[in-house]
C-alpha cells in the first residue's frame, strides 16, 4: 500500500528542517522561484495599464467604464481558460504545460494590446486584454504549486502563500508606477508611445521569461496517485490540530489531516461519496474562504481601477496617469515591508488570526474613507492613507484563503480547492474593476459602502465559524 508522502529524493525536495519530516518539504528551488516569478509577471501584466487604461481608452473612443471593464475582462476568460485547462491537467497533475500556454498568451495578447493605438479600434485593447486573461489561468497553478502536497509540507503552506502575496503586493506597486512612468514617454512615435509602451514591454519579458521556463522549469514527477486515494471519512490523527509546534488543541480538525502516514484506503471513493461526507460546518468553512478570496480582491481591484478615475474627477488633485500610477505605487511600496515582515511571521500565526487582522485593518481604511468624503475633508494626505491601509489589510487576509482550505481538507482536494479560491479571485477582480471605474458615476459613498457590506457579510461568516478555522501553522 501506498504511503500518503512517499520518501522524496534529494534532488526534488529541499527540507530545512528534518528531511524525514514531511511537514516542512519544499520543491526544488528553481522551480519554485520560476513559480513565484510568474506570479510576479502575471501581477505586472494586470496593473500596469492601470495608470493609463482610462485615457487610452477616451482616445480611442471609449470612457471610464469601458477603461474598468479592459482592466477587469481578462479575469473572465481566465475562468473559462480553467475549465477545459484543469481537466486536461488534472490527470497529469503537471505544470509544465500551463506555464508554455501563459507565456504565449501573455506575448499573444500583450501585442494585440499595444498595436490597438496604430489601428484606431477600441475593441482591439479588449481583445489584447482577452486574450491575456488566457495567461492569466496560470495563477491558480501558482497557488496549487504552493500548496501541492507532493511537495509542499503542510507547515510551508501559508509560508509559500506569503510570498504570492508579495509578488502580488509588488506587481501593484510596480505595475501603474511603471505604467504611469512609461506614459511620460511622450506621443511622437506611433507604435511605441505612453499607450503601447506597457503592452511592448509586458510582450518582451514574457518571451524572455519562457526561455528560463524552458531551461530551467523542473516539473512534479510521476509518482502513484496515492494521495487521491485517502478517503474523507478516515478518522484523523491527533496531531493535526497542533496550533504550534508540540502543543496539540482541544478542538479536532474538520477533516483527515493531510501529514497523515496512513495507508490510503484500497477503494477510491467516488466525487459524489465524498460531497456527501462533508458536514455543515466544513461546508461553511469553504464558503468563508471564499468569501474573503472573492471581497479582498474585489476590494483591491476596485480601488486599483477607480484611483486613477477619481484623482482626475476631483479638482484638488487632477491627476495624470503619471500621478495616479505614482500614489497607487507608493501605497503598495509603503506596504511592501509589512509584506515581507508577514513571511517571516506567517509559520508563526494562526491562519484565521491573520485573516481577522487583514480585514479588520483593511475594513478601518474604508471606513474612514467614508467619514472624510462624508465630511468633504479628502486630500492627498489623507487618501493615501486610506488606500494604504485597505491596501495592506486586504493583502495580508488573502495570504490564508488557500493554505487553510488546503489543511483542512485532503491531499486530494488540492485541486478542487485551488479552482474555488481561484473562481472566487477572479470574480472579485472582474467585478471589482468595473465597480471602481464606474465609482464616480455611481457616488463615492455608494461605491465604498458596498464594500463595507462585503466586509460585514465576511465578518458574520467568520464569527460564525471561527472555532472551525482553526489549523496548523506554517
Amino acid at each position: 500500500m501506498f504511503k500518503l508522502f512517499p520518501k522524496p529524493s534529494q534532488s526534488l525536495y529541499q527540507h530545512d528542517r528534518d528531511v524525514n519530516n514531511p511537514d516542512f518539504k519544499l520543491p526544488k528551488m528553481a522551480s519554485l522561484i520560476i513559480i513565484c516569478c510568474m506570479n510576479v509577471l502575471l501581477q505586472l501584466s494586470f496593473f500596469i495599464i492601470v495608470s493609463s487604461s482610462n485615457k487610452y481608452a477616451e482616445y480611442l473612443g471609449g470612457d471610464a467604464t469601458f477603461s474598468g471593464i479592459v482592466i477587469g475582462i481578462p479575469t473572465v476568460f481566465s475562468m473559462l481558460t480553467l475549465i477545459p485547462l484543469t481537466r486536461f491537467t488534472q490527470l497529469l497533475g503537471k505544470y509544465t504545460r500551463p506555464l508554455h500556454l501563459s507565456c504565449g498568451a501573455g506575448i499573444i495578447g500583450n501585442v494585440l494590446y499595444a498595436i490597438a493605438y496604430r489601428t484606431n479600434c477600441l475593441y482591439l485593447i479588449l481583445v489584447g486584454r482577452c486574450v491575456l486573461g488566457i495567461s492569466f489561468s496560470m495563477w491558480m497553478y501558482c497557488k496549487r504549486y504552493c500548496s501541492d502536497p507532493r511537495i509542499v509540507g503542510i507547515r510551508r503552506r501559508t509560508t509559500l502563500a506569503s510570498s504570492q502575496v508579495i509578488g502580488q503586493g509588488f506587481g501593484m506597486s510596480a505595475g501603474p508606477f511603471l505604467g504611469g512612468l512609461l506614459y511620460k514617454v511622450g506621443f511622437a512615435n506611433r507604435t511605441f508611445n505612453g499607450y503601447t509602451s506597457p503592452g511592448w514591454l509586458m510582450a518582451g519579458l514574457f518571451l524572455i521569461f519562457w526561455i528560463f521556463v524552458t531551461v530551467f522549469f523542473e516539473d512534479v514527477p510521476d509518482q502513484p496517485q496515492s494521495i487521491e486515494l485517502q478517503p474523507i471519512s478516515d478518522p484523523a490523527p491527533s496531531f493535526v490540530g497542533d496550533d504550534t509546534e508540540g502543543n496539540p488543541l482541544a478542538a479536532p480538525p474538520l477533516v483527515p489531516s493531510a501529514t497523515s502516514t496512513r495507508p490510503a484506503s484500497p477503494v477510491q471513493e467516488t466525487f459524489r461519496e465524498q460531497l456527501s461526507q462533508i458536514s455543515r460546518s466544513q461546508w461553511g468553512v469553504i464558503a468563508c474562504m471564499c468569501w474573503f478570496s472573492m471581497g479582498c480582491f474585489f476590494i483591491l481591484g476596485s480601488w486599483e481601477a477607480g484611483l486613477p478615475v477619481y484623482g482626475a474627477s476631483v479638482p484638488q488633485l487632477n491627476w495624470s496617469p503619471f500621478a495616479a500610477g505614482n500614489f497607487i505605487a507608493l501605497g503598495g511600496i509603503t506596504c511592501f515591508p509589512f509584506l515581507l515582515a508577514n513571511l517571516a511571521f506567517a509559520r508563526r500565526i494562526q491562519d484565521r488570526n491573520l485573516l481577522a487582522f487583514g480585514s479588520f485593518l483593511g475594513l478601518t481604511g474604508l471606513v474612514i474613507f467614508l467619514s472624510l468624503f462624508v465630511t468633504s475633508n479628502i486630500n492627498y494626505g489623507s487618501l493615501f492613507a486610506c488606500w494604504w491601509t485597505v491596501a495592506l489589510g486586504f493583502n495580508l487576509a488573502t495570504t490564508v484563503t488557500l493554505s487553510l482550505l488546503s489543511k483542512q481538507l485532503p491531499p486530494g482536494w488540492n485541486t478542487r480547492t485551488s479552482l474555488a479560491i481561484q473562481y472566487s479571485n477572479y470574480t472579485g477582480r472582474v467585478t471589482g474593476a468595473i465597480w471602481g471605474g464606474s465609482g464616480v458615476s455611481v457616488g463615492m459613498k455608494n461605491f465604498v459602502g458596498v464594500e463595507i457590506a462585503i466586509v460585514g457579510i465576511g465578518a458574520v461568516l467568520f464569527t460564525s465559524f471561527w472555532r472551525d478555522l482553526k489549523a496548523k501553522t506554517g
